[in-house]
């Protein structure tokens, strides 16, 4: 079977500025193109090799993969629709300090982030692994090895994990931050909290 790599895309302007963005189209700031340089560096001289990169619809995540797949010699990405970000509903566009207000008592509260569970229009999370779980079928069908990089975003990536390892989605929330231009790497051979390959500085959240 195949190894996955999940990386989350870089820094955007709606990271940068505090604003749940979910499905909202923002480009990286410049601080999220250093991000994605400083990890193609580090795949780079590990010389982890790719046979194949997908990438979520939104900007962010294409810019990253492209600058991953040009630092390191990898064909072009492509595009994969089911590893687009949570639709965050009607929290879409809010400020990440209107959560509590706004979503409680439905929220988890971890050390890094304060998740809204189920407001109006929202993917649950509990959908969200279905779509993962979906995924995840269409990869295993399409590789039947090698390793496959997946550039997405937080609430999905750490859902394709939960999936993955077969874990229930509240305590994987609580287990780790999975931070701009972070990677993981999933594999039959590894356990669950060995999954952090890089971690990235962090500007925000």
């Amino acid at each position: 079977m195949e190894t996955i790599y999940l990386v989350r895309h870089g820094q955007d302007l709606d990271n940068k500025n505090g604003i749940l963005n979910g499905r909202r189209n923002e480009p990286l700031t410049n601080k999220g193109i250093e991000q994605a340089e400083e990890l193609a560096d580090m795949i780079k001289n590990t010389e982890i090799v790719f046979d194949h990169i997908y990438f979520s619809p939104l900007q962010r995540a294409f810019k990253t993969a492209k600058i991953i797949s040009e630092t390191v010699g990898l064909p072009e990405p492509e595009i994969l629709s089911d590893l687009i970000e949570r639709d965050f509903g009607i929290m879409t566009g809010k400020p990440q300090s209107k959560i509590i207000e706004m979503c409680s008592p439905d929220i988890l509260v971890t050390d890094t982030i304060t998740y809204f569970l189920n407001p109006q229009g929202a993917e649950t999370f509990p959908e969200l692994i279905q779509r993962a779980k979906k995924l995840l079928t269409y990869l295993e069908k399409r590789h039947e090895n090698g390793n496959i990089l997946l550039v997405c975003h937080g609430d999905i990536g750490k859902m394709i994990y939960a999936a993955y390892y077969n874990l229930n989605w509240d305590d994987v929330l609580k287990m780790f931050h999975f931070g701009n231009s972070d990677l993981l790497e999933l594999s039959s051979t590894s356990k669950p909290e060995d999954a952090h390959v890089f971690k990235i500085q962090q500007h925000n959240l």
